[in-house]
């Protein structure tokens, strides 16, 4: 499948990869990502891969509750999940020996983002000491001192709702392996991801929540090739 690519003494025509990423957009992890690629020509592959990462807003907020001592984000509404099918290429720009060296790819990917927006759950205390675990409205409970803590991470699923968009990212790939048929190294790059509507991340005055998304990512990636 595919034309086989000279790599100094060896010969392979697919490359399989995953791999873990942040971005400006995330917290110490965004997601996972997997990719297929296959040459289709002298230094050139074709790739589709797939990331699942979760989209944070800059003014959310990890704040101790004063009641319980437990975390939770102050002004966060909803979680946001990219799921980005995508389809790409990719220019091979300096090869490297089969057991020594850094092999640099150029890459260019887009596709469609399936965005998944789930009410973010907290735990509140009323005026009757009644601990309940609620969708936070920072209008409704804007006495943060009555928070308890987060609610349980998938109490909202069932009342998850789809954001369509897209996406497309530029980057470069450092490839590093010891041997022939490992491939190990980090992405690094530009992406930029739009819905068709406001995604509202978290609430309240001055929120300005967005419906472009720009980043800088970088992804470090284990793989292999035949």
């Amino acid at each position: 499948m595919g034309i086989a690519q000279e790599r100094g003494a060896y010969n392979y025509s697919r490359e399989y990869i995953w791999g873990i990423s942040k971005n400006t957009n995330s917290g110490l992890i965004a997601g996972l990502a997997g990719k297929f690629s296959r040459t289709i020509g002298d230094n050139k592959f074709q790739s589709f891969g797939l990331e699942i990462v979760n989209v944070k807003h800059p003014k959310e907020l990890r704040r101790v509750s004063r009641i319980s001592g437990n975390t939770f984000l102050l002004g966060k509404t909803n979680y946001l999940f990219s799921i980005r099918p995508q389809y790409g290429r990719e220019w091979v720009v300096f090869k490297k020996a089969p057991q020594q060296g850094v092999q640099v790819n150029a890459i260019l990917a887009g596709g469609p983002t399936i965005g998944i927006l789930m009410p973010y759950y907290i735990q509140f205390a009323e005026n009757n000491n009644r601990v309940t675990t609620v969708p936070y409205d920072p209008e409704t409970h804007r006495n943060s001192s009555s928070i308890v803590g987060s609610g349980p991470f998938l109490r909202g699923i069932g009342e998850s709702k789809i954001r369509p968009g897209l996406n497309i990212k530029a980057s470069l790939a450092f490839e590093f392996g010891t041997f022939k048929n490992d491939v190990t190294g980090f992405e690094a790059g530009f992406q930029l991801e739009g819905f068709t509507e406001e995604i509202e991340i978290v609430g309240g005055p001055g929120a300005n929540n967005r419906q472009i998304f720009p980043s800088a990512f970088i992804m470090l990636f284990y793989g292999g090739r035949k």
